[in-house]
């Protein structure tokens, strides 16, 4: 009887398109020190609430930076050749998110020798999340899990950064809320579809981001160190996305909670220890 062999495969990107994406999105960050663009405050109300809104090179740089990062991923991706899908969505959240997030450590280092440090760490970073993208678009790909696994670890390590950073910038609640909401829901839902091979969680992904929130919320006006506050906010959202994982591939409840309960008391502890 004949049974057919899939074939393995080992593709990677292009490494001329790969630096010249990095290269671009780096020189935006490194050029965006000595542009100078007069700053311009957009004020509204929204629910009773005074928003202030300013506008400067930083805040456009940012978002120019992840439309980048997101139309470089999909330009990587194009010569893939099993790549099917005509806009591969889910391959431009992270490495976006990832560029979004390296410029505001970098946009409050003084430039010197941190931030040149800052920056090669940040094209590393970014580098090694487009290649596991790549490598994931083929599931029948020796590396597939091991870039799977690495893009959900870099997907809250990412949440982490995000959240000590805005934390430490001391942004308003109003400002923090969306920003943290939006970031939890897209790692839970990266995180979601590499770990259920393909299939979209948007109602699980939605609702830990509901959850997270919620504990945004409650955590914003305590007085919580940077690390204290991204380590309490980073174990419910890790917790609530591995269960729901686990409870879609049908784990019995009582193993699906163990390794999320595990990982949320780790966290819980950390940020204990740096509660000062």
């Amino acid at each position: 009887m004949y049974n057919p062999i899939v074939l393995k495969t080992r593709n990677l990107p292009d490494l001329n398109r790969l630096s010249v994406l990095a290269a671009a999105i780096l020189l935006a960050y490194a050029l965006a020190r000595f542009i100078d663009i007069p700053p311009r405050s957009i004020e509204f109300q929204l629910l009773g609430i005074y928003l202030p809104i300013e506008l400067n090179t930083y805040t456009l740089v940012a978002f120019l930076v992840a439309g980048l990062t997101a139309t470089g991923a999909d330009w990587l991706l194009r010569d893939h050749p099993h790549l099917r899908q005509k806009y591969p969505v889910e391959h431009w959240l992270l490495p976006a998110l990832t560029a979004w997030v390296i410029g505001l450590p970098l946009f409050q280092l003084p430039l010197g020798l941190s931030w040149w440090l800052g920056i090669f760490l940040g094209a590393i970073l970014l580098m090694l999340i487009l290649v596991a993208e790549y490598i994931t678009v083929d599931p029948n790909d020796l590396r597939h899990p091991i870039a799977a696994a690495g893009l959900t670890a870099l997907s809250f390590s990412l949440f982490l950064m995000l959240a000590i950073a805005i934390r430490f910038a001391g942004w308003r609640l109003v400002l923090v809320l969306p920003a943290l909401t939006l970031a939890s829901w897209l790692v839970s839902l990266r995180t979601l579809h590499l770990r259920l091979k393909g299939t979209w969680a948007f109602v699980q992904a939605g609702l830990v981001a509901l959850i997270s929130a919620q504990i945004v919320a409650a955590l914003h006006y305590m007085p919580l160190s940077p690390l204290t506050f991204g380590f309490i906010l980073i174990a419910p959202v890790y917790a609530l996305t591995s269960l729901m994982a686990n409870l879609i591939e049908n784990i019995p409840i009582r193993r699906a909670i163990i390794e999320p309960a595990l990982i949320f008391t780790l966290l819980l502890f950390t940020a204990v220890l740096f509660r000062e």
